[in-house]
């Protein structure tokens, strides 16, 4: 007589994770985690700006007094002067000052100029701003599209003679620092071979050109944006060119590209397709980098070239010590080279959705 076999049940899967709630979830995603880095980073920049600006020697009062006592007049006129003409108290305790400035932080509201009373810091800088943002944004187009074209070409013609003349041009831009190639525009192609005029150049519109979305306005905001422009494009078209070329050439390598010439494909369809896509990926994150960097180096360039952007008026802020708008400059810039991080991170994780786990 067969024995009969107990057979036991199989094990009960383990109960499924319940989802976590939704406010969480939303905190947890990846767009917010990085937005939240982002107004950290702002936020204690801010601070740090408000604390050293106040660390400089001097104040608004003392810098004043100090030009005016260089016209005849005693200190204490000079200062009582000073007083009277600019919007700065010297006797608020600092915590009363850093308390005053965090309120118009969280408020966005950054006050009124030190140096030219009545007028707020955010009209200021929106005087200057656009310019600057302009003239870097074009720059940076330009040269991120040429340098990954001929980055390209220099991978596809590696170790031949045209690789060899890219590559010493590209070494050679890139190390030449942006207000030397500002300066090497005016002298060589303004003074030396008289391609132009440096002298018309200057400014940001000239007289008489109504602001709008004309022609003529358009036209001439080009014209005397043309050399910060070139400046930018010859400062960064280097890296890229060197930057591309090593990231193509490493994906011509992969197995898939040789799965695809295999196939019969024509080059130019490789090229865009497979190797183009694949080799500007890893590149996304520098479009802030050289954003960030051509927003710092403005300073100069726009001193350089005598066009008027925020470069000039930060320059002002810390040569008359008017904090207000050198922490209201500082913090634009701050935010405008943050947010091009985050935007370029955001398009990277959409590219790649692997770097979000």
């Amino acid at each position: 007589m067969a024995t009969e076999i107990a057979v036991s049940p199989p094990p009960s899967p383990p109960p499924s994770p319940q989802p976590a709630p939704l406010p969480l979830r939303i905190w947890r995603h990846h767009a917010l985690v990085k937005a939240r880095k982002a107004v950290v980073v702002v936020f204690v920049v801010a601070n740090v700006t408000f604390f050293l600006g106040r660390a400089m020697p001097g104040d608004p009062i003392d810098v004043m007094a100090g030009r005016l006592t260089q016209g005849g007049m005693s200190m204490e006129e000079a200062r009582a002067v000073a007083m009277n003409s600019l919007a700065y108290d010297p006797d608020a305790p600092l915590y009363q000052q850093w308390w005053d400035f965090l309120i118009g932080l969280v408020t966005l509201d950054m006050g009124t100029t030190i140096t030219r009373p009545g007028q707020s810091v955010m009209d200021a800088i929106g005087a200057y701003l656009p310019w600057t943002l302009f003239s870097i944004g074009v720059g940076t187009v330009i040269a991120i599209v040429l340098g990954l074209a001929l980055g390209m070409v220099m991978a596809y013609r590696r170790n031949r003679f045209l690789d060899h003349v890219l590559s010493v041009v590209a070494s050679v831009l890139g190390a030449v620092p942006n207000y030397l190639i500002a300066m090497a525009l005016v002298f060589g192609g303004g003074m030396y071979l008289g391609w132009f005029n440096p002298i018309d150049l200057r400014g940001t519109i000239s007289p008489g050109v109504q602001p709008g979305l004309t022609p003529e306005f358009v036209g001439d905001a080009l014209y005397h944006a043309a050399l910060p422009i070139l400046t930018y494009v010859l400062a960064i078209i280097g890296t890229w060119m060197l930057i591309m070329k090593a990231s193509t050439t490493e994906v011509l390598s992969e197995d898939y590209v040789t799965v695809a010439r295999a196939r019969g494909l024509r080059d130019h369809r490789i090229a865009a397709s497979y190797v183009g896509r694949n080799a500007v990926l890893p590149l996304v994150a520098q479009i802030a980098i050289s954003f960030g960097t051509l927003v710092g180096g403005a300073i100069f360039v726009e001193q350089v070239l005598v066009y008027k952007g925020v470069g000039g008026l930060l320059l002002d802020a810390v040569n008359y010590r008017d904090y207000a708008l050198l922490q209201g400059l500082l913090i634009i810039i701050t935010s405008c080279v943050v947010v091009a991080n985050l935007a370029a991170d955001l398009l990277y994780s959409r590219l790649d959705p692997r770097i979000r786990t």
